[in-house]
């Protein structure tokens, strides 16, 4: 029997996709939050799930290291997609990908006015996409973690991150001033095997999308 390997991310992620695949009737056998282990079993003896970083899911699906993953938009664009076939969009884990800036900040002036803006930022290339777009010139500061801190140490003018609440900016003295795009997951699968496993990765995906609609 041919098995296959889903990769997924701990958190919000896994916790939206859980209902997803008790659809296509795969249950894990353990919960990632409490369990060490990185491969997870699953009730179907020719599943299992990896659990990688949410930036790693695209890499892993694409060298074929998982048959398929689920990992958001802003993941995707910062990956690139290549090799990676994206069926589905599974409207989970939704949020915005905003511009914000400190409270006292004018931000409509400065962009008009041709400033040079500092931004910080983990999703380079959706930033520079943006603007470049607007025809502002940007110095991009690449962050790992909180963004919200850059602007208030003075490292940066703006942060370009994933919003869901805005309780973080709020409570940081931060306002969103520009939205960038609608984020949600994406079902991502190796084209090798997709080819390779329809007979067991087609079922899946058919139980993903009666599910999502």
């Amino acid at each position: 029997m041919t098995d296959i390997t889903i990769a997924l991310s701990k958190g919000r992620i896994f916790d939206d996709t859980a209902p997803l695949l008790k659809a296509a009737g795969i249950e894990a056998l353990e919960d990632p939050e409490s369990s060490r282990k990185l491969i997870l079993a699953t009730n179907q003896p020719n599943v299992r799930l990896v659990i990688v970083r949410a930036s790693d899911v695209p890499t892993y699906v694409q060298y074929g290291a998982a048959d398929m993953g689920i990992a958001g938009k802003d993941v995707l664009i910062e990956h690139g997609g290549a090799e990676l076939y994206q069926p589905l969009d599974l409207n989970i884990a939704r949020c915005k990908m905003m511009v914000a800036v400190p409270d006292g900040f004018d931000y409509e002036s400065a962009v008009q006015q041709g400033a040079r803006l500092r931004v910080a930022t983990k999703y380079l290339q959706t930033a520079r996409e943006h603007f470049a777009d607007k025809g502002v010139h940007v110095d991009l500061i690449k962050l790992y973690g909180s963004m919200e801190l850059a602007p208030l140490v003075g490292l940066a003018d703006a942060i370009v991150d994933l919003v869901s609440t805005g309780n973080t900016l709020k409570a940081n003295h931060l306002r969103a001033v520009e939205e960038i795009m609608q984020i949600s997951s994406r079902l991502i699968i190796n084209q090798a095997a997709l080819k390779l496993k329809q007979p067991i990765i087609q079922p899946i995906l058919d139980a993903f999308t009666d599910a999502v609609q």
